[in-house]
């Protein structure tokens, strides 16, 4: 007698919105999105579907209004997982740091009502997620099952190296990210801090002085090493509005330093965006 065949049960990989693929990622590992809210001007909107962080970059300079942004609910995460089990897929939903929003409570708690739903807090947040994000897509790819892919990820984040310079620290200051008397202090001194994230929470690293694009060069240089410490797979530069010789420049630093290196250039998005502002930039990878 046969043995039965047993289907492969489709996976729905999805993240929120903080997690800053490019439009590439997305469509290559069929990527669903469920937005935070970014509230501006007296109105709400879906982070990157019906605001991007130029709109709000330019708000603030006429306004200096900065916007507030908000997780997702629990109805709104049922809802989602509702949508995307109703064929009998499972999904895998990863969202920014526990530390950092509610995000990861709410869909959390809206998953106890689904059998195949698993839920990833990447303790992270911009593509430091979205290494995640890929590595589940590629783990999909060579049929792994959603438990598999989950667990493995929860493992690899801290294994996950995400930081960024930030060029003013206003934006980060006045959303409460950090005291004024640091703030005073790196913009009289013309420091740009190195912003790290360890553990789930935005803490300082290293202090550089100088222009912006030389800064960023220092920054990888000392962030890469010789590079024999990164998996080469993936290496993302991740910026928030810089100009394009800026961003270029750094994606090619990477590549002298790591020729082997795959790496991709995104452009942060709302959320993250409204609390670093413009001319921040980071590179993030996975540690070997």
């Amino acid at each position: 007698m046969k043995g039965k065949t047993v289907m492969k049960q489709n996976i729905v990989l999805a993240s929120d919105s903080t997690t800053d693929l490019n439009a590439q990622l997305i469509a290559r590992y069929d990527l669903q999105i469920l937005p935070l809210t970014v509230a501006l001007g007296g109105k709400s909107y879906a982070d990157g579907t019906e605001i991007d962080p130029d709109t709000i970059y330019r708000h603030y300079e006429q306004t200096e209004e900065l916007p507030k942004t908000a997780a997702p609910n629990m109805a709104d995460f049922y809802s989602f997982f509702e949508k995307h089990t109703a064929d009998g897929s499972a999904v895998i939903f990863f969202t920014i740091s526990a530390e950092m929003s509610s995000t990861y409570n709410n869909a959390r708690l809206a998953a106890q009502s689904f059998e195949n739903v698993y839920v990833v807090d990447t303790r992270n947040l911009s593509t430091g997620g979205g290494l995640l994000v890929v590595t589940a897509g590629e783990m999909i790819k060579a049929g792994k099952s959603a438990a598999e892919i989950a667990e493995y990820c929860k493992a690899l984040t801290p294994k996950v190296s995400a930081s960024f310079i930030v060029d003013d620290l206003e934006f980060l200051y006045k959303g409460g990210r950090c005291s004024a008397v640091a703030a005073i202090g790196a913009n009289l001194l013309q420091l740009k801090p190195c912003i790290t994230v360890h553990e789930g929470k935005m803490g300082v690293g290293k202090k550089y002085r100088g222009k912006l694009a030389a800064v960023l060069l220092k920054y990888i240089e000392d962030q890469l090493g010789d590079a024999s410490a990164v998996e080469l797979d993936h290496i993302f530069i991740t910026h928030a509005g810089c100009d394009e010789a800026i961003y270029r420049a750094c994606a090619e630093k990477v590549k002298t330093i790591a020729p082997d290196a795959n790496v991709h250039i995104t452009r942060a998005g709302c959320t993250i965006s409204s609390h670093c502002g413009r001319n921040t930039l980071g590179v993030l990878f996975i540690r070997k």
